[in-house]
């Protein structure tokens, strides 16, 4: 079969799934071979690795740019396990560069370190740090634990030291940190969600003990790949003992709509060498930011960019901040019940009564979200909720008192039978996965939405269950529900989008936010008790009651100005 070299191979939908292939463009590869050899100087000969060839264009760039500045390559060595992949790389290399020594093997890389550690050894352990690597090039495949298998998952957790949700390409880093000489360079083509997520903290933390990180480019949504990732360039040099003092650098870019033009550039890597709103040739807009990496206190802490604005703005923020959402109470993520299809209904009501179960309870799904009051008119869902309380804990209704549930789950009994892991887990076949609290379904709830472009905060006063599709809040002390108010007012504020910026500013395709437990648990409040408070409280309470009346642009607008002047800011300043 004939490889047609001048275009990517093409890589169907399930397949990238399956194997979290996703091939480099050839700007992105350009840019990540320059980064690599401008930081590299002076250098006579390399090693070079590509764990993951692909189709070559990561090696092929940094074949040119070391070729460029008069380095020699002792060897280009890559692995990839697709063979026509493969062969486009073998071609493209003997091609465009004849004199390099290409070492190809049709392997996964991952795998030759397995079956090291399975023989009791580390990955390539019998080699001399002068025998390693001393440049790496990478875009490794990412591919979700769930994808993976569970097996392979914990297979490579145990390997490399990983815990929480494994991604395939968290094992890569740990992998290539062994392989990489000391002081050596590597350019790593991530997903940026390992920045911001408790799955990625073993992986930041490695990272962190393993190299000294040089320079992070988020590049969020430039859609730079053909799949939905949100890529991110690490630039890294393997520890050599000595500690760097040098603060590692951060740039991003996101879209941005309307905002001023600062700067043109030809396309998004371009727009990278500017700092502010820059427009590409296509006429979409980025905001480019350049600050350093902050990592926090611990691996629990989020990467983020920090600039002199953002700490000064983050530092006014905590000066004037009287607890957190996480302090109010836990911040749960809503049921599941692995068999929608069974639990949760529209058409109860069509129902004979003498076939209805009992055990039906109201509904919250996001597509009743709406800021500070639910659109309680367009509920519509139920869900058989078979749970309750007895001494402060969970139990799971006895079905005799219950006929009508009974016949109910019955008829679905081979459909709940099927969820294998709910009686492994020693539970009854027709139990919800993840039930929550029922003894806290009755108490005033904050709920929010997962991703949205803005804010999505609203009041449950109605005693409903949660869906699995949104997040909730409630007081541990009852007599503080005031709080709730307090974080509802803020969090549907256009300072909360402020601070998520700043502090996170980890966003999806076209602006969406991801409001994840562990960002909205760090939001801050003021101090309810003072004249401020007590305001931003009243006009939110104001606001549940009047919405969805025309009257809340004005109130919304007056509570806005009261929670910029409870943090110490003016709405001027806030960006």
């Amino acid at each position: 079969m004939r490889i047609d070299e001048s275009a990517a191979l093409p890589v169907s939908d399930e397949a990238r799934k399956r194997t979290g292939s996703h091939y480099t463009p050839a700007s992105l590869a350009q840019f990540v071979a320059r980064q690599i050899v401008n930081t590299l100087g002076t250098c006579k000969a390399a090693r070079v690795l590509d764990p993951a060839v692909g189709d070559g264009e990561l090696l092929c760039a940094l074949a040119g740019e070391l070729t460029a500045c008069g380095t020699e390559i002792l060897e280009a060595v890559g692995y990839e396990t697709n063979h026509l992949a493969l062969q486009m790389t073998k071609r493209r290399l003997a091609r465009t560069f004849p004199t390099v020594p290409a070492i190809l093997h049709e392997a996964d890389f991952l795998k030759v370190a397995l079956a090291d550690f399975d023989a009791g050894e580390t990955l390539f352990s019998n080699e001399a740090d002068e025998q390693k690597y001393g440049l790496i090039i990478a875009n490794p495949p990412y591919v979700r634990t769930q994808v993976l298998g569970a097996a392979q998952a914990q297979r490579l957790a145990k390997q490399f030291g990983l815990t929480g949700r494994v991604d395939l390409y968290h094992a890569f880093i740990e992998a290539m940190a062994r392989v990489l000489q000391p002081g050596g360079l590597a350019g790593i083509i991530v997903s940026n969600r390992f920045m911001t997520t408790r799955g990625g903290m073993s992986v930041r933390s490695g990272i962190l003990r393993k190299f000294d990180v040089l320079h992070v480019f988020d590049l969020g949504d430039t859609k730079l790949f053909e799949a939905a990732v949100l890529p991110a360039v690490l630039l890294l040099r393997r520890k050599n003992g000595q500690s760097s003092k040098r603060s590692a650098c951060f740039t991003s870019i996101y879209s941005v709509a309307q905002s001023r033009i600062e700067h043109t550039a030809k396309d998004v890597i371009s727009a990278l060498d500017y700092d502010g709103v820059v427009q590409i040739q296509s006429g979409d807009k980025y905001l480019v930011r350049k600050g350093k990496l902050e990592c926090g206190r611990d691996s629990s802490d989020v990467w983020r960019i920090a600039t002199a604005h953002s700490n000064r703005w983050l530092g006014t923020v905590t000066e004037h901040s009287y607890c957190t959402f996480g302090n109010i109470g836990k911040i749960r993520v809503g049921v599941k019940t692995t068999a929608d299809k069974v639990f949760i209904r529209s058409d109860w009501e069509r129902m004979p009564w003498d076939r209805r179960p009992e055990l039906l309870r109201p509904l919250t799904t996001h597509h009743i979200a709406r800021r500070f009051k639910p659109k309680t008119e367009l509920r519509t869902a139920e869900i058989v909720y078979p749970h309750y309380v007895v001494n402060g804990n969970r139990e799971v209704v006895d079905l005799d008192h219950f006929p009508r549930t009974a016949a109910y789950f019955k008829q679905h009994k081979a459909a709940l039978e099927r969820r294998t892991y709910v009686t492994e887990a020693g539970r009854k076949w027709f139990e919800i996965w993840v039930p929550q609290d029922p003894e806290l379904w009755p108490q005033l709830k904050l709920v929010f939405r997962d991703i949205s472009e803005t804010p999505t905060f609203w009041m449950d006063t109605e005693g409903t269950v949660i869906n699995g599709d949104c997040y909730w809040l409630t007081c541990n002390n009852l007599k503080d529900t005031d709080l709730l108010w307090l974080a509802l007012g803020v969090g549907n504020s256009p300072f909360i989008e402020a601070f998520y910026d700043h502090r996170f500013h980890n966003k999806l395709y076209s602006g969406r936010r991801r409001f994840m437990t562990q960002y909205v648990e760090a939001f801050p409040l003021p101090n309810p008790d003072t004249a401020v408070g007590r305001e931003i409280i009243g006009l939110t309470k104001d606001l549940y009651d009047l919405v969805p009346s025309p009257e809340t642009a004005d109130v919304e607008r007056r509570l806005n100005l009261l929670v910029w002047r409870a943090f110490g800011l003016g709405e001027e300043i806030s960006r």
